[in-house]
């Protein structure tokens, strides 16, 4: 709803009338999420995040693969407690974030640098997630399967 303002012209002239807009309320951010973005956020988001994650693991592994020089038994004890299911099922999860990354790397890749890239940005997102999918659906079977010995 608009104010009205009327101003009288010096010698009785017809009126002007100045329409002033209320200011509008700021928007709330639907979904709760501070985040505004769809496809591409969604997509910088979880590349950094499986990032930040596969780093993480190769710092573990450059450890206690450097342990074999520092005691060969610890090092034993290591690789055995990394023999177990609840490990197994962390294998899966490993091996979910570094195709989700590998496969969102080539979606960067074509975005950057293919010249139609960034109008399909979106529909390059949903390929990586059906990719990511069909190999996730292929290998986790299979390697539950050495994991718990069925």
């Amino acid at each position: 709803m608009a104010t009205s303002a009327s101003i009288a012209g010096p010698s009785g002239s017809p009126s002007v009338k100045l329409e002033v807009p209320k200011p509008q309320k700021k928007r709330i951010i639907p979904g709760g999420t501070l985040y505004r973005g769809r496809e591409g956020m969604w997509s910088w988001v979880l590349h950094r995040i499986t990032g930040v994650a596969i780093y993480f693991f190769l710092l573990v592994h450059i450890l206690d693969t450097a342990l074999v020089r520092v005691s060969p038994e610890a090092y034993n004890i290591v690789i055995g407690s990394y023999q177990t299911p609840i490990m197994g099922l962390a294998e899966v999860a490993l091996v979910a974030v570094i195709v989700f990354h590998a496969l969102n790397g080539i979606r960067i890749i074509l975005v950057d640098f293919w010249n139609i890239g960034t109008r399909h940005h979106v529909a390059l997102f949903y390929v990586v997630i059906g990719l990511w999918l069909v190999t996730m659906i292929a290998f986790t079977p299979r390697h539950l399967m050495n994991v718990f010995g069925w």
